[in-house]
């Protein structure tokens, strides 16, 4: 699918972020375009068979039906044994990137007033203890990292407003992922993630692996003191170049070309400082498509752990909730094998009243459960401040 046009009028993204409805759209933004799908023409299956075939498959069919330019876009589960929700819409609307839209620096609305019951699964301290079990059980050697996450259930003294809260999303991080895609039936997933997995365009492959972050402040001396001090983080930075090394291995067998920096830079939100690395690549096969990339990388140790397999059983025997959709991947792929995947990651699911938000911390020996429940609580503000609840 090729990128939207750069010089299209002002209004072109932020008319698509107006037009989302809950159910019935699904939205993708990225820093390279904004897309609005309508209705279902072909839903990918289940099955046996590899993910990025049964896309391909999908794809296929609707081009032998006449679809001169099929997209599948939707959610991929963490567990890569439960179902994804992954569409051929009837219709995509494209716009270029919210960031280029000059009206998107425009204020959202304030969330409509509500009595929010806020219930966390696992309580703070219970999620603490999992932490230090973690940390004890590494320097028994069993695995030298995790990522342990936890949920906060907020329930609503009315409907939810998924519309105004994508839109205090967007426009409050224009420059990331912003998403909002049906995950269930009844069930919507929406987000702001600040980490791609994985793109293709043509022959050119970028993933853009995060690991390592502190919260930010609003003190702006401060903000700048905490940035500097997480370059220099010797806990982060060991974390930061696990997930390098495996993105870098993962990506190896399919490409011709790959540059991958020798130290990370900075990327910020509106919460949070993370470290970052921009892997590039050229496909040593034209027709490896982005999922295809995105599906052997996931699910990387900064959303799992290292080594992966021992990991996963680790976050079943201490996680107390199934992860469902969170980070797993979202967005979208054509024909061509073109495509964006990000992280899912900052991200919610809704259903009838209820949000329930989702956070985790990359654990390794030198973790505290004190400091990791904290960066998880700021990782939830950039949900709690999009509804308005004060945490």
């Amino acid at each position: 699918m090729q990128a939207a046009d750069p010089t299209a009028t002002v209004g072109a993204a932020t008319s698509l972020l107006d037009a989302y409805e809950p159910g019935r759209a699904r939205f993708f933004s990225s820093p390279t375009r904004t897309l609005l799908a309508h209705g279902v023409r072909a839903g990918v299956p289940h099955g046996e068979a590899p993910l990025h075939r049964r896309v391909t498959r999908t794809l296929d069919a609707e081009l032998l039906a006449g679809n001169p330019a099929p997209v599948v876009i939707g959610a991929v589960p963490f567990d890569h044994a439960a179902p994804a929700a992954l569409v051929v819409p009837e219709a995509v609307r494209r716009a270029p990137a919210l960031a280029q839209d000059p009206l998107v620096a425009l204020p959202a609305d304030a969330p409509a007033a509500a009595d929010w019951d806020v219930r966390p699964v696992p309580e703070p301290a219970d999620y603490g203890r999992a932490v230090a079990e973690a940390v004890r059980r590494m320097r028994r050697g069993e695995f030298s990292k995790v990522v342990l996450a936890r949920t906060l259930e907020l329930r609503s003294s009315r409907d939810l407003d998924l519309p105004t809260l994508l839109q205090r999303l967007a426009r409050r991080d224009p420059t990331g992922y912003t998403f909002a895609v049906p995950s269930g039936p009844g069930r919507t997933l929406l987000g702001a993630s600040p980490e791609l997995l994985v793109s293709r365009r043509g022959g050119r492959i970028v993933a853009n692996p995060l690991a390592g972050s502190t919260p930010r402040s609003t003190d702006l001396a401060e903000d700048v003191r905490r940035a500097a001090a997480l370059l220099e983080s010797a806990k982060d930075l060991h974390e930061h170049a696990v997930v390098v090394d495996a993105v870098r291995e993962a990506l190896a067998p399919y490409c011709r070309t790959l540059d991958v920096p020798v130290r990370p830079t900075l990327v910020r939100t509106a919460t949070m400082w993370h470290l970052s690395t921009t892997v590039v690549g050229e496909p040593a096969d034209p027709t490896v498509s982005a999922l295809e990339l995105a599906c052997a990388l996931h699910p990387t140790p900064a959303v799992c752990g290292t080594p992966t397999a021992t990991a996963r059983d680790v976050i079943g025997e201490l996680e107390p909730f199934d992860r469902g959709a969170y980070t797993g991947m979202v967005g979208w792929s054509d024909a061509s094998g073109d495509g964006e995947w990000v992280v899912t990651l900052r991200c919610a699911e809704a259903e009838g009243r209820t949000l329930r938000l989702f956070a985790g911390a990359g654990v390794v020996e030198q973790s505290s459960p004190e400091a990791e429940t904290a960066e998880t609580g700021a990782k939830f503000q950039t949900f709690l401040q999009a509804v308005g609840v004060d945490q």
